[in-house]
Protein backbone atom coordinates (compact mmCIF):
# COMPACT_ATOMS: atom_id res chain seq x y z
CA UNK A 1 0.00 0.00 0.00
CA UNK A 2 1.41 3.42 -1.14
CA UNK A 3 2.03 6.25 1.16
CA UNK A 4 -0.93 8.25 -0.45
CA UNK A 5 -3.51 5.28 0.19
CA UNK A 6 -2.84 4.95 4.02
CA UNK A 7 -2.69 8.70 4.34
CA UNK A 8 -5.95 8.53 3.00
CA UNK A 9 -6.94 5.71 4.79
CA UNK A 10 -5.86 7.72 8.27
CA UNK A 11 -7.86 10.62 7.50
CA UNK A 12 -11.10 8.31 7.05
CA UNK A 13 -10.31 6.71 10.47
CA UNK A 14 -10.35 10.32 11.51
CA UNK A 15 -13.50 11.90 10.04
CA UNK A 16 -15.47 8.48 11.36
CA UNK A 17 -13.99 8.99 14.69
CA UNK A 18 -15.23 12.55 14.62
CA UNK A 19 -18.58 12.04 12.96
CA UNK A 20 -19.43 9.10 15.32
CA UNK A 21 -18.26 10.52 18.76
CA UNK A 22 -20.06 13.60 17.72
CA UNK A 23 -23.24 11.33 17.48
CA UNK A 24 -22.89 9.28 19.90
CA UNK A 25 -21.96 12.20 22.43
CA UNK A 26 -18.43 10.75 23.57
CA UNK A 27 -14.70 10.79 22.80
CA UNK A 28 -13.70 9.40 19.90
CA UNK A 29 -10.29 8.74 18.35
CA UNK A 30 -8.46 7.05 15.30
CA UNK A 31 -7.33 3.72 16.52
CA UNK A 32 -3.61 2.98 16.46
CA UNK A 33 -3.20 -0.60 15.16
CA UNK A 34 0.19 -0.85 15.50
CA UNK A 35 -0.20 0.23 19.37
CA UNK A 36 -3.04 -2.28 19.51
CA UNK A 37 -2.33 -4.96 17.41
CA UNK A 38 -3.64 -5.79 13.64
CA UNK A 39 -7.09 -6.42 15.19
CA UNK A 40 -7.42 -2.46 17.07
CA UNK A 41 -10.89 -1.07 15.86
CA UNK A 42 -9.95 1.76 13.44
CA UNK A 43 -12.02 4.02 15.86
CA UNK A 44 -12.24 4.18 19.48
CA UNK A 45 -15.11 5.49 21.10
CA UNK A 46 -14.91 5.45 24.64
CA UNK A 47 -17.12 3.45 26.74
CA UNK A 48 -18.72 2.14 23.30
CA UNK A 49 -18.81 -1.77 23.03
CA UNK A 50 -18.94 -1.34 18.86
CA UNK A 51 -16.03 -2.19 17.13
CA UNK A 52 -15.38 -0.02 13.62
CA UNK A 53 -13.53 -0.75 10.18
CA UNK A 54 -13.71 2.38 8.93
CA UNK A 55 -13.44 2.45 4.64
CA UNK A 56 -12.87 5.76 3.05
CA UNK A 57 -13.09 4.24 -0.87
CA UNK A 58 -14.94 4.82 -4.12
CA UNK A 59 -15.64 1.33 -4.15
CA UNK A 60 -16.52 -0.92 -1.19
CA UNK A 61 -15.90 -4.69 -1.00
CA UNK A 62 -19.26 -4.96 1.17
CA UNK A 63 -18.77 -8.52 2.43
CA UNK A 64 -14.99 -8.48 2.81
CA UNK A 65 -15.23 -5.72 5.23
CA UNK A 66 -17.80 -6.84 7.33
CA UNK A 67 -15.90 -9.96 7.61
CA UNK A 68 -13.31 -8.03 8.25
CA UNK A 69 -14.87 -6.32 11.40
CA UNK A 70 -16.23 -9.51 12.31
CA UNK A 71 -13.29 -11.16 12.45
CA UNK A 72 -11.71 -8.50 14.45
CA UNK A 73 -14.32 -7.36 16.60
CA UNK A 74 -13.70 -8.52 20.64
CA UNK A 75 -16.24 -10.70 22.41
CA UNK A 76 -18.84 -8.66 23.60
CA UNK A 77 -18.16 -5.97 20.72
CA UNK A 78 -20.63 -5.76 17.89
CA UNK A 79 -18.95 -5.17 14.55
CA UNK A 80 -19.55 -2.13 12.22
CA UNK A 81 -18.20 -0.69 8.67
CA UNK A 82 -17.87 3.24 8.71
CA UNK A 83 -17.71 3.63 4.92
CA UNK A 84 -17.62 7.11 2.76
CA UNK A 85 -17.48 7.89 -0.73
CA UNK A 86 -16.43 11.32 -2.00
CA UNK A 87 -19.25 13.46 -2.35
CA UNK A 88 -21.73 11.24 -0.35
CA UNK A 89 -23.03 10.89 3.13
CA UNK A 90 -21.30 8.04 5.30
CA UNK A 91 -22.92 4.70 6.12
CA UNK A 92 -22.82 2.45 8.95
CA UNK A 93 -23.03 -0.97 7.71
CA UNK A 94 -23.95 -4.01 10.62
CA UNK A 95 -24.88 -7.79 9.76
CA UNK A 96 -28.62 -7.89 10.60
CA UNK A 97 -27.97 -10.89 12.79
CA UNK A 98 -26.29 -7.96 14.90
CA UNK A 99 -28.54 -4.80 14.58
CA UNK A 100 -30.63 -5.40 17.40
CA UNK A 101 -27.77 -5.18 19.75
CA UNK A 102 -26.23 -2.16 18.06
CA UNK A 103 -29.32 -0.77 18.65
CA UNK A 104 -29.46 -1.18 22.37
CA UNK A 105 -25.84 -0.26 22.43
CA UNK A 106 -26.55 3.03 20.47
CA UNK A 107 -29.37 3.50 22.51
CA UNK A 108 -27.66 3.23 25.96
CA UNK A 109 -24.85 5.31 24.90
CA UNK A 110 -27.09 7.86 24.23
CA UNK A 111 -29.10 7.78 27.25
CA UNK A 112 -25.82 7.64 29.52
CA UNK A 113 -24.47 10.84 27.60
CA UNK A 114 -27.57 12.85 28.16
CA UNK A 115 -27.79 12.39 31.61
CA UNK A 116 -24.34 14.37 32.14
Amino acid sequence: MGRASRDKGKRGEREAAAELASLLGVAGRRGVQYHGGPDSPDVVLDGVAIHVEAKRTERLSLYAAVEQATSDAPAGSVPVVWHRANGRDSVVIVSTARLVELSREVCRVVYAAEQK
